[in-house]
């Protein structure tokens, strides 16, 4: 079924708040929806950047790879976020990184030509975007500190802490446990954490051996949340 923008849940908390129902009719007429399948790609690296992908549901990793072929996730996008306005707002001829689902989502398709239209009629539409930007920009520079001054450690329980935040419905205080699904493999959290995929074994290990948490596959059981807290307490910035 296709969506609705005047009803999109999501909307309220996009850059695309900033419209006017006229320019709100127009995004909606020329908008695609999308159904993704786990693994399946929005876009690849060098791909013609012809517009962007406003996220409904589900979860899509954007990664990179380098000259050598290594393959790294620079981050998550998660419904109301929207995918790959920043090659848009370069003026990228291509797409600098790829997107692809992780889990069963929907994302709706933007040509350039009406994101144009609507940057030329609102400019707060374009306000919205540049603080977007500036947000991601200020979330780079503070994963970088982390990884600078943190423990390899210390890194992997930062992040499943924001794992937690992202992909957990939670109620409980940080002293109850929590259990989810990793949203990615061992090697793409070694990768966001910057430490080899065997590092990321020996840290899994120790994790356990201390009690801090408990994993079978992608299932991570967490017996109290508040452990992690104590040790780690950087902003989230996955």
């Amino acid at each position: 079924m296709a969506t609705n923008c005047f009803t999109c849940q999501n909307r309220e908390r996009s850059e695309w708040c900033a419209l006017t129902d006229k320019e709100l009719d127009l995004l909606n007429r020329a908008k695609t929806d999308r159904e993704l399948a786990p693994g399946t790609p929005l876009f690849h690296q060098g791909d013609d950047c012809v517009g962007v992908y406003c996220i409904q549901s589900g979860t899509i990793s954007i990664e990179k790879v380098d000259a050598s072929g290594n393959r790294v996730v620079l981050s998550l996008a998660q419904p109301g976020e929207t995918v790959g306005y920043r090659f848009f707002l370069a003026g990228d001829a291509t797409y600098g990184a790829t997107a692809v689902a992780i889990e069963p989502s929907t994302a709706c398709f933007i040509d350039n030509a009406t994101i144009q239209s609507l940057l030329t009629a609102n400019p707060a539409l374009g306000l919205q975007f540049l603080r977007k930007a500036a947000a991601d920009l200020n979330a780079y520079d503070e994963r970088l500190m982390i990884n600078a001054t943190l423990t390899m450690e210390q890194r992997f329980l930062h992040l499943l802490l924001v794992l937690i935040d992202r992909f957990t419905e939670r109620t409980e205080t940080a002293a109850d446990s929590v259990h989810f699904k990793l949203p990615l493999s061992r090697r793409d959290l070694a990768a966001m954490i910057g430490v080899r995929p065997e590092s990321m074994s020996r840290i899994i290990r120790r994790t356990e051996d201390e009690g801090i948490a408990r994993f079978k596959g992608r299932d991570v059981v967490i017996p109290r949340v508040e452990t992690i807290v104590q040790q780690v307490v950087p902003e989230s910035v996955y």
